[in-house]
Formats: structure tokens, sequence, C-alpha cells
């Protein structure tokens, strides 16, 4: 297997179809320390407040998972998800008052981690402090587990306005959760699809992985059935990335993509994607998929390319129109301790204040428009495109004819989207597209 982070490349469009994920720009490992740190009254001042984003994160899980990076902690001593939960309420207590009285929270998510690692009682806790940020009726997610997606846990979020759980189940078979370092059994996944069912949160997506060690087709379409039965609302279908610091790249080789293993990945792709449109789904990304006959993802007013994000907890990263923000990032087992012990012994007037980000100028955040735009499957919008920044895409990012004249991209008048084989190429131009600065940034982090 190959060992790659967000932004290797091996010959960009010419190479690997799978160089990275890039779900968001610029990603945190272009983020440095702001010196002197902005306050955060200062970094709002001026910024549109009216449809936010509200992402909380909780870093902790039951177990790392062999495939994660994310920024996370498993089996964190009880004390300390207690003196995280004090944490976040004293935060949220600055930002709140940072953003001010005017400002009305749109969409809200919650993620990590797991966030039903807390127990009900804590969760009840999570959604209090939630309640202060969100009108009635704000559509609410939330990140689950096939070992914390418990009775108890559920009837809490179902309580409390959850219109969409989200539940990491990677494989419905047990030998290929193992190869992905995520041992569980069928019969746990099965009983927890049932306990998500059985609760008033009207939208389920699950989670599945292609590309795990062992799997042949046979075996992706028993997922892929198996998930189906469930009615999901939406699925995200995810290729198996090994990078750096996790559990499955101490068990693979860190050399050059194995040409095998990108065909493997590529042709499982295109039997999932075969697979749930002949199921009534569409396609909304490279990942993202959704029954046709329900409307479009549910967001509340919120737009991604127009309004801000507000982050809570250790990890969780905010943005407005030119700063992106955070704490410091991490992934070894050992950094993000150092960095979850330091967001608990902060004062809290620490928190009026960005501390990690990054400025973005009119160039990259007419690139953060493009891709964050142009990786979806409707595409980019050029007329919203010229609205905001008085030029044309085509104008700014000649590039893109290099994607046209592939077949992987559809130019018209109103919409630039990238075709079927565009998309499955999604990880790919993801990072070619990056800029020259960001891409520096990113490669000059050492690895954590």
């Amino acid at each position: 297997m190959t060992v790659l982070g967000l932004g290797a490349s091996v010959g960009g469009l010419d190479g690997s179809p799978y160089q990275g994920y890039l779900y968001g720009y610029p990603h945190k490992t272009a983020y440095r320390p702001l010196r002197p740190r902005p306050a955060l009254r200062d970094v709002w001042s001026g910024q549109r407040r009216d449809a936010l984003f509200l992402y909380l994160h909780l870093p902790f899980c039951e177990m790392r998972c062999g495939f994660c990076n994310l920024f996370t902690r498993s089996n964190p001593p009880a004390g300390q998800v207690r003196a995280y939960l004090d944490q976040l309420h004293r935060q949220a207590d600055r930002v709140s008052a940072a953003l001010g009285d005017d400002a009305r929270v749109a969409r809200v998510a919650v993620g990590g981690g797991t966030p039903t690692y807390l127990d009900a009682a804590e969760l009840a806790e999570l959604f209090d402090l939630i309640d202060r940020f969100r009108p009635a009726g704000t559509p609410t997610a939330v990140e689950t587990s096939p070992a914390t997606a418990t009775p108890d846990r559920l009837a809490v979020l179902g309580a409390r306005g959850t219109s969409r759980i989200s539940i990491g189940v990677q494989s419905f078979l047990d030998a290929e959760a193992r190869a992905a370092g995520r041992p569980q059994r069928r019969s746990e996944v099965e009983q927890a699809l049932a306990a998500i069912r059985d609760q008033p949160i009207g939208e389920l997506n699950i989670d599945l992985i292609y590309g795990i060690p062992g799997q042949t087709p046979a075996t992706w379409e028993q997922s892929l059935a198996a998930a189906l039965r469930w009615a999901p609302e939406e699925l995200f279908l995810y290729p198996l990335y090994v990078r750096p610091l996790t559990g499955l790249s101490r068990r693979a080789p860190a050399d050059l993509p194995d040409p095998q293993w990108d065909d493997q990945r590529l042709a499982l792709y295109r039997q999932g994607v075969d697979r749930l449109r002949a199921a009534g789904y569409r396609q909304l990304s490279m990942r993202h998929f959704r029954l046709a006959r329900l409307p479009d993802d549910v967001t509340g007013e919120y737009s991604c390319q127009d309004d801000g994000m507000v982050g809570l907890g250790c990890g969780a990263r905010s943005y407005t129109t030119d700063l992106h923000y955070s704490f410091d990032y991490a992934v070894s087992v050992s950094q993000v301790r150092a960095i979850i012990d330091d967001y608990l012994s902060r004062p809290e007037s620490d928190f009026d204040h960005a501390e990690v980000g990054y400025r973005l100028d009119v160039d990259e955040q007419r690139r953060r428009w493009l891709i964050t735009s142009l990786l979806r499957a409707d595409g980019c919008d050029p007329l919203g495109y010229t609205d905001r920044f008085a030029s044309h895409p085509l104008d700014d990012f000649p590039q893109l004819a290099v994607l046209a004249d592939r077949g992987w991209l559809t130019v018209t008048a109103d919409r630039l989207a990238l075709t079927d084989t565009g998309l499955a190429y999604s990880d790919a131009i993801g990072p070619w597209l990056v800029s020259g600065p960001v891409r520096a940034a990113m490669a000059s982090l050492p690895t954590r």
C-alpha cells in the first residue's frame, strides 16, 4: 500500500488518482501561529453572521481506527472528559460574546472523534450548550460509531432535535473491518442501525470504505447491499488511504503508489457508483450519495461559499471570508494528548483570540471558491463567481482547460462541472489545484 498525506504529489494529474482528500481549503496543515493573535471581535466584525455553521469537536473515541488521522484520543480518563466539557462551556461563553447578539446559527454539526463517546447525561449537557446558539428546528448532525450508538445515547439525540446521524460502518464484513484496523462485529453494527432507526431522527448516513486489503468486488457488493437494506438517506463511499502516523501505516510499506491498488480502488469506486445510482441515489460528489427522491441536502440557510463557520472545542476549525483558524493540529498520540492538555489548561481569556490559522488574500479566496464548488457534482457557478470576484473562473484559472481537454470537465455559460471521469479523479484534481504558497506551507509542517 501507499503512504501518502494530503497534497502529496506523484505526478499531478498523470499520477495516482488517489493523492489526497481535499475536504477543506486550505487544509489545516497549512495553518501557522497567528502573531499577534487577532481578537475574535475584530475577526468577526464586518462579517456576515446571520447564517453561521456551528461545529463542535469532541476529540475522544472508544478506539482509534487503523486508517484514522483525525484529531482524536482513544479512551481518555473520565476526568479529562469532564474537564473538556467544562472548558467547552467557557470557550462558548467567550465566542458567543465575540460574535455578538445579532449572530444566528443556521446549521450545527457535532463531530470528532466520536461525540457519542459521551454518555447520555454528558450528551444532554452538550445539547444544553448547543441550544444557546441554535434556533429551534436548526438542522443538526451528529456522528456516531457502532459501539457507542446505544439506545440511551440515541434517545438523547432524538429528543434534542438531531436531524441527521452519521455512522462509520466502513464494512459489514468482520474480516474486512479488522483488516481496516476497526475490529467490530456485524451483529453490533446491525444492532446500532436498528437503534438509530427507532429514534425520530430524519436522516441516516452510512460511511463505507473501499480498497481494504482482501476486499473484492463480491465482498464490496455485500457491504453495499447490507447498507442499502437500511434505506439510508445518504451514503459516503471513501477510498482507503494509508496515511503517516496511523495504525495502518505501521503495517504498510512506505513505497511509491502501487498501481494495482489504485486500479482496485478505481474499479470498486465505479462499482459503488453504479450500484447506488441503480438503487435510486444521486451522486453529489466523489464520496457523497443521496436518495434522489429527497430534496437537496438539508443544510438550512447556510452556504459554504458565503457564510462563516464557528468552531468550538480543541480541533475545531473556524473560518471567515479572509481568515481560517483553529488550535494546533497533530495526528500522533503524544502530540494530540499534548494539544488537548494545552487546551484544558488555558485561561478563559485565551478564547477571545484566534490562535493558529491561515489568512486568505483575494487570490486564495477565489481558489477556495473554485475548489469547494468544482469538487461537487453540480460544479461551479461562473455567474456567482463573477458576482463575487468581478472576474471569470476560466480567466483566473486557465489550467482548467487541461481538465476540459481530457474530458474531465464540461464547460457551459452557466456551469463548470466535472464529468463522471472527472469526479472519479477528484482526489487528484483537488491537490492539483492547491496554490503554491499553501502547498509549501503544508509540506513544511513537520509530521506529528
